[in-house]
Parts: C-alpha cells; structure tokens; sequence
C-alpha cells in the first residue's frame, strides 16, 4: 500500500478514535451548548434545543458523569456553566461538585426548552440558541458529534460550513473508498511506528474496564460475570473474560461515572465493543505485542468503514458494527486468513442484523454483552472453515456486498423503526 493511501487511513482513524467521557449523544449536546454559551460571552439566562429524534433518544436514559444525575438538563446546565468546548468530548471533564450544584440551580430558574426538531433528514443535529440581555448565539453541530457547521452572535456569521445538496452527494461518494480487503491490507502491513497509537485505545478502555470492577455501575452486568456464581454458569475462560470486561466498561459508562474511554465513529461504547475483546483475547492467547496493534487496528478501522455507508447514528444497534470489527480482530489473532474473517464478517451480519437501538442506557451492556459473544462464536465458526452461505437471507458471495446490505437496512429500512422506539420511548407513563 502506497504511503499517500495510509496516511489517509490513519488521518481518518485518528479523527474517530477519540477520547470521550460520558455518553456521546448528551456529552454532544453540552459541547454545542458550551461553544454557544463562549461565543455569546457570558453565562445564558436563556437556552433553547432543537434536536434530531436519534440525538434525542441517546441522551433520554443516561447517566452523565459527575453528577449522579440522567438525561439532558444536566448536560445542558454544565455545558453553559462549565463546559470547555476546547475539550470535545471530554467538555465536561473538569466539572466539579460545585459546578453540579451551580447546574441543579440553573435548572431550578426553567430556562431550557428542548424540543424535536422535525423534518431534518441528518440523523445527528444539535441546534443551540442562547441569549443573555439584548445578546444571542447560536450553534450548530451536524452529521459528526464535534461537527460545527453554524456559529452566529447577535446574528452575524462567524462560521458557516453547510454543504448544499451536490456537495453531500460528492462527500458520499468519496466516503465509499475503503474495502475490507483494503482494511485488512492496511493493518497487516502498515509499518508498525505508524500504528502504534492504537495502543492508547487499550489504555483508556482497559483502565475503564478495570475501574468498573471497583464500584457498583448500572445492572453490574461485567461485575456478575466475574464473580462466582458468573463463574461457574460460564466458566473461568476467555469468553468469559472478555465479555465481563466489556460489559464492565459499558456498565459504568452508562451510568455516568467519570472515567474517560476511547470511543470509535462518535460513540465510547463502540470504542469499548472494538477495544476490549481484543486485548483481552491477545492477552489470554499469549500474541504479541505487534499482533494485539494489528487486531486493534484492524477491529476499529472495520467498524470506520461500516459506519461510513450506515451512519453516526441508526436505528441499528452501534455494538453490531463495534463487534463485528472485533470478531475481524480475534479471527486475525486465531491465525486467520483472509478468506476465514471474510466468513466471521458475513457470520455476525446473519446473526446480528436488525438488533434495534433504543437510546444510551444501563442495559447497553446487556447488547454490548450479545455482540461480543457472537463475535467469538463468529471467529470460532469460521476457523473451521464454516460460513453463511449466499442462499441464505442477506448475506452476499462478496463480503463487501454483505456489508451493505446490512447497512442498507440499518440506515433505510428501519427508519420507521426508529420512529417507532422514539414514539414508545416519549410516551411511557
């Protein structure tokens, strides 16, 4: 592979595999909350939202981190009180106890609304309007969760980065130049010193995996599996390891502890579903160093390219595309050809498709837990050399095909799908 075409790879992994602290979608919203509050210059006495349904759905049910509170107004608070927006993700990492109970007043004085914003067809929109006195701002992020594409005070433009219709389609099209074969190039060969930041990925979400374990976080889905009774349902084993360890993360992602991880395509439970049952497997597999970097790389660069053509967010659950990356990983750490993680590709997309996304929540770790146990069956199957075939349901004779049929129906066919969970969601007594 050319040096041109890898620096493009890692330039494109780089700017998805990302710290992150706190679920994406709320800690997204304080980020376009913090960037309106800096540019109006002062604390707002006034903020109003205007979200897409999948930003609303992911920010309902979560936990945000250093607050032991859930859902948006928080968020929102620490955004305009606190919130360092040269943070990105991690915008609200320096937050302290005396910022929260600033955020539990501001809420106090009902001066946020937040509202659907309808008939928008970018599933990721967050639009922020804040004003103080005769002041206003305005931001906005699209289409990436640190994407601002509109800054505006006191209704003079400062940015303005939308794309009009010929320039989204032309985006699109150029998006579609990765291929598994080109994935699966890229990371068995690409010269080890130009990968090797993957190593922070491990860091971070194995340390977050690690704290889980010392606290009690959402269902304690991880912490189960590693006690006892986890034990000895499933056995002191690999596939019990790694399922613990990521759920462990997940659990206490979901439940807003303060524990950055790395995330992959906007999402930290991604990052964690590409990360940990990786390091875990070359951990317990005795591979080496050199070869844990590769499955990493490999693992986040296949859940890059799925989303490419299904999206930041869908109606499909993130952990099918995070997990399928890291069934690509464990198949290579298995000694895997090509053509066997071809098949553990096309295993997960006849297993997983159609696992539905209902919003960023504790028992995220329940699907995280379903998509890494599929990906090492997934890997196990086609080690044997056992495959889905093409007669059966979506999958394709070429791999790349398959995955778009997948994402096909993740990010088409199950758009009313995604009305429909919003619908149940709002409407819960």
């Amino acid at each position: 592979m050319e040096k041109e075409e890898r620096e493009r790879i890692i330039s494109l992994i780089k700017s998805e595999v990302v710290p992150a602290v706190g679920c994406t979608e709320p800690i997204a919203v304080a980020l376009c909350v913090a960037k309106a509050a800096q540019t109006l210059g002062c604390i707002p006495e006034k903020i109003e939202l205007l979200l897409s349904a999948n930003i609303l759905k992911n920010a309902m049910g979560v936990g945000i981190p250093g607050t032991g509170m859930t859902g948006l107004p928080i968020a929102i608070a620490l955004g305009a009180l606190a919130g360092k927006p040269e943070y990105n993700l991690e915008v609200l990492k320096d937050i302290t106890p005396e910022d929260v109970e600033r955020g539990k007043i501001y809420l106090s004085k009902n001066n946020i609304s937040i509202s659907l914003k309808k008939h928008i067809a970018e599933k990721l929109y967050i639009e922020v309007y804040v004003a103080a006195g005769d002041s206003t701002a305005k931001a906005i992020i699209s289409g990436g969760h640190t994407n601002f594409v509109l800054l505006e005070k006191d209704n003079q433009t400062l940015l303005d980065k939308h794309v009009n219709a010929e320039e989204e389609e032309n985006q699109e099209c150029d998006d579609q130049w990765l291929n598994l074969h080109k994935v699966y190039e890229f990371a068995t060969t690409a010269p080890l010193e130009e990968i090797e930041f993957i190593r922070e990925a491990r860091e971070l979400n194995e340390k977050a995996s690690q704290e889980a374990l010392k606290g009690c976080y959402g269902h304690e889905l991880g912490k189960t599996l590693s006690r006892p009774l986890g034990k000895g349902i499933m056995g002191d084993s690999i596939f019990s390891h790694i399922i613990s360890a990521t759920a462990s993360a997940c659990d206490a992602r979901m439940a807003g502890a303060m524990i950055p991880v790395m995330s992959n395509s906007g999402s930290g439970n991604q990052g964690i579903c590409a990360t940990l049952p990786v390091v875990v497997f070359a951990e317990e597999n005795h591979n080496t160093e050199e070869e844990l970097i590769r499955a990493l790389i490999f693992s986040h660069l296949t859940a890059i390219y799925i989303k490419q053509s299904l999206g930041k967010l869908s109606a499909l659950c993130g952990c099918v595309v995070a997990s399928t990356g890291s069934s690509c990983g464990i198949t290579y750490l298995m000694g895997g050809t090509f053509e066997q993680i071809t098949a553990a590709v096309k295993n997960m997309i006849a297993n997983l498709t159609g696992m539905i996304c209902d919003g960023a929540k504790p028992s995220c770790a329940l699907k995280l837990a379903s998509g890494v146990s599929t990906c090492i069956l997934s890997a196990m199957l086609a080690m044997q050399k056992k495959c889905v075939t093409s007669v059966e349901g979506i999958i394709d004779n070429d791999v790349d095909k398959s995955i778009h049929n997948l994402t096909k129906i993740g990010k088409y066919a199950m758009t009313e799908t995604d009305h429909c969970v919003l619908e149940i969601m709002t409407n819960k007594n």
